[in-house]
Protein backbone atom coordinates (compact mmCIF):
# COMPACT_ATOMS: atom_id res chain seq x y z
CA UNK A 1 0.00 0.00 0.00
CA UNK A 2 1.28 3.47 -0.89
CA UNK A 3 2.36 5.69 1.98
CA UNK A 4 -0.11 8.56 1.75
CA UNK A 5 1.88 10.64 4.24
CA UNK A 6 4.86 10.65 1.88
CA UNK A 7 2.62 11.46 -1.08
CA UNK A 8 1.23 14.62 0.53
CA UNK A 9 2.80 18.00 -0.31
CA UNK A 10 4.32 20.01 2.58
CA UNK A 11 1.79 21.68 4.88
CA UNK A 12 3.25 25.15 4.24
CA UNK A 13 2.51 24.80 0.53
CA UNK A 14 -1.08 23.74 1.20
CA UNK A 15 -1.49 26.69 3.60
CA UNK A 16 -0.36 29.00 0.82
CA UNK A 17 -2.88 27.48 -1.59
CA UNK A 18 -5.71 27.91 0.92
CA UNK A 19 -4.72 31.52 1.65
CA UNK A 20 -4.75 32.38 -2.06
CA UNK A 21 -7.99 30.49 -2.66
CA UNK A 22 -9.82 32.28 0.12
CA UNK A 23 -8.87 35.66 -1.31
CA UNK A 24 -8.39 34.82 -5.01
CA UNK A 25 -5.62 37.37 -4.81
CA UNK A 26 -1.93 36.71 -4.22
CA UNK A 27 -1.46 40.26 -2.94
CA UNK A 28 -4.21 40.01 -0.30
CA UNK A 29 -3.25 36.45 0.62
CA UNK A 30 0.36 37.53 1.15
CA UNK A 31 -0.86 40.20 3.58
CA UNK A 32 -2.87 37.56 5.45
CA UNK A 33 0.19 35.29 5.65
CA UNK A 34 2.55 38.15 6.60
CA UNK A 35 4.89 37.36 3.69
CA UNK A 36 5.82 39.16 0.50
CA UNK A 37 3.85 38.69 -2.69
CA UNK A 38 6.88 37.19 -4.44
CA UNK A 39 7.45 34.71 -1.59
CA UNK A 40 3.86 33.52 -1.77
CA UNK A 41 4.09 33.18 -5.56
CA UNK A 42 7.15 30.98 -5.11
CA UNK A 43 5.22 28.84 -2.63
CA UNK A 44 2.47 28.26 -5.20
CA UNK A 45 5.06 27.44 -7.86
CA UNK A 46 6.72 24.98 -5.47
CA UNK A 47 3.35 23.33 -4.83
CA UNK A 48 2.74 22.97 -8.55
CA UNK A 49 6.21 21.45 -8.99
CA UNK A 50 5.54 18.99 -6.17
CA UNK A 51 2.14 17.98 -7.54
CA UNK A 52 3.19 17.85 -11.17
CA UNK A 53 0.28 19.99 -12.39
CA UNK A 54 -0.87 23.61 -12.29
CA UNK A 55 -3.31 24.80 -9.67
CA UNK A 56 -3.65 28.42 -10.80
CA UNK A 57 -4.01 30.22 -14.11
CA UNK A 58 -2.52 33.69 -13.84
CA UNK A 59 -4.00 36.55 -15.85
CA UNK A 60 -2.91 40.15 -16.16
CA UNK A 61 -4.74 41.28 -13.03
CA UNK A 62 -6.50 38.15 -11.90
CA UNK A 63 -6.02 34.50 -11.06
CA UNK A 64 -8.28 31.51 -11.53
CA UNK A 65 -8.15 27.93 -10.30
CA UNK A 66 -7.57 25.10 -12.70
CA UNK A 67 -10.07 22.26 -12.27
CA UNK A 68 -7.48 20.33 -10.26
CA UNK A 69 -6.60 23.36 -8.17
CA UNK A 70 -10.23 24.10 -7.32
CA UNK A 71 -10.81 20.52 -6.14
CA UNK A 72 -7.61 20.53 -4.07
CA UNK A 73 -8.47 23.91 -2.52
CA UNK A 74 -11.93 22.82 -1.41
CA UNK A 75 -10.60 19.79 0.44
CA UNK A 76 -7.49 21.50 1.82
CA UNK A 77 -9.54 24.48 3.05
CA UNK A 78 -11.90 22.28 5.05
CA UNK A 79 -9.14 20.07 6.46
CA UNK A 80 -6.86 22.93 7.50
CA UNK A 81 -9.80 24.72 9.13
CA UNK A 82 -10.56 21.63 11.20
CA UNK A 83 -6.90 21.17 12.09
CA UNK A 84 -6.63 24.80 13.18
CA UNK A 85 -9.67 24.48 15.41
CA UNK A 86 -8.26 21.37 17.11
CA UNK A 87 -4.83 22.97 17.65
CA UNK A 88 -6.44 26.09 19.10
CA UNK A 89 -8.62 24.08 21.45
CA UNK A 90 -5.59 22.19 22.82
CA UNK A 91 -3.34 25.22 23.27
CA UNK A 92 -2.62 25.94 26.95
CA UNK A 93 -3.44 29.42 28.14
CA UNK A 94 -5.35 31.43 30.69
CA UNK A 95 -8.30 29.88 32.48
CA UNK A 96 -10.56 32.21 30.53
CA UNK A 97 -11.27 30.79 27.08
CA UNK A 98 -12.00 32.80 23.99
CA UNK A 99 -15.56 32.83 22.66
CA UNK A 100 -15.52 31.24 19.21
CA UNK A 101 -17.83 32.60 16.50
CA UNK A 102 -18.18 30.68 13.26
CA UNK A 103 -19.56 32.28 10.09
CA UNK A 104 -19.13 32.11 6.35
CA UNK A 105 -16.22 34.02 4.83
CA UNK A 106 -18.56 36.67 3.40
CA UNK A 107 -20.53 37.23 6.62
CA UNK A 108 -17.31 37.35 8.62
CA UNK A 109 -15.70 39.95 6.37
CA UNK A 110 -18.76 42.14 5.80
CA UNK A 111 -20.88 41.83 8.96
CA UNK A 112 -18.81 40.62 11.92
CA UNK A 113 -15.40 42.23 11.44
CA UNK A 114 -16.65 45.82 10.82
CA UNK A 115 -18.50 45.64 14.16
CA UNK A 116 -15.91 43.79 16.19
CA UNK A 117 -13.73 46.76 17.12
CA UNK A 118 -16.65 48.53 18.81
CA UNK A 119 -17.46 45.35 20.75
CA UNK A 120 -13.86 44.97 21.92
CA UNK A 121 -13.87 48.53 23.17
CA UNK A 122 -17.15 47.97 25.01
CA UNK A 123 -16.18 44.56 26.44
CA UNK A 124 -12.36 44.37 26.58
CA UNK A 125 -12.52 41.55 29.12
CA UNK A 126 -14.04 39.16 26.54
CA UNK A 127 -11.70 37.35 24.17
CA UNK A 128 -13.22 36.54 20.80
CA UNK A 129 -12.04 34.06 18.21
CA UNK A 130 -13.57 34.29 14.72
CA UNK A 131 -13.52 31.14 12.59
CA UNK A 132 -14.43 31.96 8.98
CA UNK A 133 -15.57 28.91 7.04
CA UNK A 134 -18.25 28.24 4.45
CA UNK A 135 -19.02 24.81 5.86
CA UNK A 136 -21.58 24.14 8.57
CA UNK A 137 -19.78 23.27 11.80
CA UNK A 138 -20.83 20.91 14.57
CA UNK A 139 -20.83 23.32 17.52
CA UNK A 140 -20.58 20.69 20.24
CA UNK A 141 -17.99 18.48 18.57
CA UNK A 142 -15.79 21.36 17.38
CA UNK A 143 -16.29 23.49 20.52
CA UNK A 144 -17.70 26.48 18.69
CA UNK A 145 -19.86 28.72 20.87
CA UNK A 146 -21.86 30.67 18.30
CA UNK A 147 -22.50 30.31 14.59
CA UNK A 148 -24.07 32.70 12.09
CA UNK A 149 -25.57 30.78 9.19
CA UNK A 150 -27.55 31.49 6.04
CA UNK A 151 -30.37 29.08 5.25
CA UNK A 152 -34.12 28.62 4.79
CA UNK A 153 -36.36 28.44 7.86
CA UNK A 154 -36.98 24.72 7.39
CA UNK A 155 -33.21 24.09 7.40
CA UNK A 156 -32.46 26.09 10.54
CA UNK A 157 -31.74 23.86 13.56
CA UNK A 158 -34.08 23.83 16.52
CA UNK A 159 -33.45 26.81 18.78
CA UNK A 160 -31.84 28.95 16.05
CA UNK A 161 -32.62 32.67 16.32
CA UNK A 162 -33.56 34.53 13.13
CA UNK A 163 -31.35 37.62 12.95
CA UNK A 164 -32.45 39.25 9.69
CA UNK A 165 -33.83 38.37 6.26
CA UNK A 166 -32.19 38.41 2.86
CA UNK A 167 -32.86 41.20 0.35
CA UNK A 168 -30.90 41.91 -2.83
CA UNK A 169 -30.19 45.35 -4.31
CA UNK A 170 -27.80 46.34 -7.11
CA UNK A 171 -24.94 48.49 -5.81
CA UNK A 172 -21.93 50.22 -7.32
CA UNK A 173 -19.29 52.81 -6.51
CA UNK A 174 -20.87 56.29 -6.66
CA UNK A 175 -18.32 57.32 -9.30
CA UNK A 176 -19.94 54.95 -11.81
CA UNK A 177 -23.19 56.97 -11.55
CA UNK A 178 -25.40 53.94 -12.19
CA UNK A 179 -29.01 54.73 -11.29
CA UNK A 180 -30.94 52.01 -13.15
CA UNK A 181 -28.82 49.01 -14.09
CA UNK A 182 -31.92 47.36 -15.56
CA UNK A 183 -32.03 50.10 -18.21
CA UNK A 184 -30.64 48.75 -21.48
CA UNK A 185 -28.36 51.71 -22.14
CA UNK A 186 -26.82 51.61 -18.64
CA UNK A 187 -26.51 47.82 -18.56
CA UNK A 188 -24.63 47.72 -21.86
CA UNK A 189 -22.06 50.16 -20.45
CA UNK A 190 -21.41 48.30 -17.20
CA UNK A 191 -19.49 45.24 -16.00
CA UNK A 192 -21.50 42.96 -13.71
CA UNK A 193 -19.73 41.50 -10.66
CA UNK A 194 -20.96 37.94 -10.23
CA UNK A 195 -20.89 35.66 -7.19
CA UNK A 196 -19.80 32.43 -8.88
CA UNK A 197 -21.93 29.96 -6.91
CA UNK A 198 -24.25 28.03 -9.21
CA UNK A 199 -25.89 26.34 -6.21
CA UNK A 200 -27.48 29.70 -5.30
CA UNK A 201 -28.89 31.11 -8.56
CA UNK A 202 -31.05 33.65 -6.71
CA UNK A 203 -27.83 35.46 -5.74
CA UNK A 204 -26.72 35.77 -9.37
CA UNK A 205 -27.41 38.40 -11.98
CA UNK A 206 -29.44 36.34 -14.52
CA UNK A 207 -32.23 35.77 -11.99
CA UNK A 208 -32.32 39.43 -10.93
CA UNK A 209 -32.25 40.73 -14.51
CA UNK A 210 -35.08 38.40 -15.56
CA UNK A 211 -37.16 39.71 -12.67
CA UNK A 212 -36.40 43.27 -13.74
CA UNK A 213 -37.40 42.55 -17.34
CA UNK A 214 -33.84 42.91 -18.64
CA UNK A 215 -32.92 39.25 -19.04
CA UNK A 216 -32.18 39.53 -22.77
CA UNK A 217 -29.83 42.50 -22.49
CA UNK A 218 -26.10 41.82 -22.54
CA UNK A 219 -23.84 43.78 -20.18
CA UNK A 220 -20.47 45.14 -21.18
CA UNK A 221 -18.82 42.24 -19.36
CA UNK A 222 -18.92 39.96 -16.33
CA UNK A 223 -16.32 39.39 -13.59
CA UNK A 224 -16.81 36.29 -11.45
CA UNK A 225 -15.62 35.68 -7.88
CA UNK A 226 -15.82 32.55 -5.72
CA UNK A 227 -16.25 34.45 -2.43
CA UNK A 228 -18.95 37.05 -1.84
CA UNK A 229 -16.69 39.50 0.01
CA UNK A 230 -14.56 39.63 -3.15
CA UNK A 231 -17.64 40.77 -5.09
CA UNK A 232 -18.14 43.64 -2.66
CA UNK A 233 -14.45 44.58 -2.67
CA UNK A 234 -14.55 44.77 -6.48
CA UNK A 235 -17.61 47.03 -6.26
CA UNK A 236 -15.82 49.29 -3.77
CA UNK A 237 -12.92 49.50 -6.23
CA UNK A 238 -15.29 50.69 -8.97
CA UNK A 239 -14.83 47.59 -11.10
CA UNK A 240 -18.53 47.10 -11.80
CA UNK A 241 -22.02 46.63 -10.40
CA UNK A 242 -22.72 43.99 -7.74
CA UNK A 243 -25.84 42.40 -6.35
CA UNK A 244 -25.71 43.63 -2.79
CA UNK A 245 -27.01 41.47 0.04
CA UNK A 246 -28.66 44.33 1.90
CA UNK A 247 -27.64 43.61 5.48
CA UNK A 248 -24.06 42.88 4.44
CA UNK A 249 -23.65 46.09 2.41
CA UNK A 250 -25.93 48.38 4.43
CA UNK A 251 -23.08 50.14 6.31
CA UNK A 252 -21.27 50.77 3.02
CA UNK A 253 -24.42 52.31 1.55
CA UNK A 254 -25.01 54.50 4.60
CA UNK A 255 -21.36 55.62 4.61
CA UNK A 256 -21.61 56.55 0.93
CA UNK A 257 -18.92 54.08 -0.12
CA UNK A 258 -21.47 52.31 -2.30
CA UNK A 259 -24.67 53.61 -3.91
CA UNK A 260 -27.87 51.92 -5.00
CA UNK A 261 -27.69 51.15 -8.72
CA UNK A 262 -31.45 50.74 -9.22
CA UNK A 263 -34.64 52.32 -7.91
CA UNK A 264 -36.46 48.99 -8.07
CA UNK A 265 -37.57 47.46 -4.74
CA UNK A 266 -35.20 45.07 -3.03
CA UNK A 267 -35.73 41.45 -4.04
CA UNK A 268 -36.45 39.22 -1.05
CA UNK A 269 -35.65 35.51 -0.84
CA UNK A 270 -36.84 32.79 1.50
CA UNK A 271 -33.35 32.57 3.00
CA UNK A 272 -32.36 34.37 6.20
CA UNK A 273 -29.44 34.73 8.61
CA UNK A 274 -29.61 32.74 11.84
CA UNK A 275 -27.73 32.63 15.13
CA UNK A 276 -27.03 29.15 16.50
CA UNK A 277 -25.63 28.64 20.00
CA UNK A 278 -24.14 25.72 21.91
CA UNK A 279 -26.33 24.09 24.50
CA UNK A 280 -24.29 25.54 27.38
CA UNK A 281 -22.70 28.98 27.03
CA UNK A 282 -20.11 30.59 29.28
CA UNK A 283 -20.79 34.01 30.76
CA UNK A 284 -18.51 35.58 28.12
CA UNK A 285 -20.33 33.72 25.33
CA UNK A 286 -23.64 35.09 26.60
CA UNK A 287 -22.20 38.62 26.35
CA UNK A 288 -21.17 37.98 22.74
CA UNK A 289 -24.52 36.39 21.90
CA UNK A 290 -26.41 39.39 23.28
CA UNK A 291 -24.15 41.74 21.33
CA UNK A 292 -24.86 39.92 18.06
CA UNK A 293 -28.60 40.01 18.72
CA UNK A 294 -28.45 43.73 19.51
CA UNK A 295 -26.49 44.48 16.33
CA UNK A 296 -28.95 42.47 14.26
CA UNK A 297 -31.84 44.41 15.78
CA UNK A 298 -30.51 47.52 14.00
CA UNK A 299 -30.74 45.71 10.66
CA UNK A 300 -33.73 45.30 8.41
CA UNK A 301 -34.94 48.89 8.33
CA UNK A 302 -34.75 51.45 5.52
CA UNK A 303 -31.51 53.23 4.78
CA UNK A 304 -31.11 56.37 6.84
CA UNK A 305 -32.96 59.50 5.82
CA UNK A 306 -29.88 61.43 4.78
CA UNK A 307 -28.91 58.80 2.19
CA UNK A 308 -32.47 58.73 0.89
CA UNK A 309 -32.47 62.53 0.61
CA UNK A 310 -29.24 62.46 -1.36
CA UNK A 311 -30.67 59.96 -3.84
CA UNK A 312 -33.80 62.08 -4.22
CA UNK A 313 -31.72 65.20 -4.83
CA UNK A 314 -29.64 63.44 -7.48
CA UNK A 315 -32.79 62.19 -9.19
CA UNK A 316 -34.23 65.72 -9.22
CA UNK A 317 -31.01 67.12 -10.66
CA UNK A 318 -31.16 64.52 -13.45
Amino acid sequence: MANRLLDLPPLDLLRSLVAVGRRMSITLAAQDMCVTQSALSRQIQALEATLGYRVLVRGHRSIEFTAEGRRLFRHADAMLEQLGEVVASLRPGDARQAVTISASIGVTALWILPRLNAFQQAAPQVDVRVAASNRFVDLEREQVDLSLRYCRPQDAPEGALRLFDEALVPVAHPALAVSAIEDAAQLRRQVLLEFDDVSRPWLQWPAWLRGAGAGRIKPKGVLRFNQYDQVVQAALAGQGVALGRMELVRPLLEQGKLALASALPAVASDYAYWLIARSALSADAVVVRDWIVEEAAHSGGPLNARRAARRKARAGAG
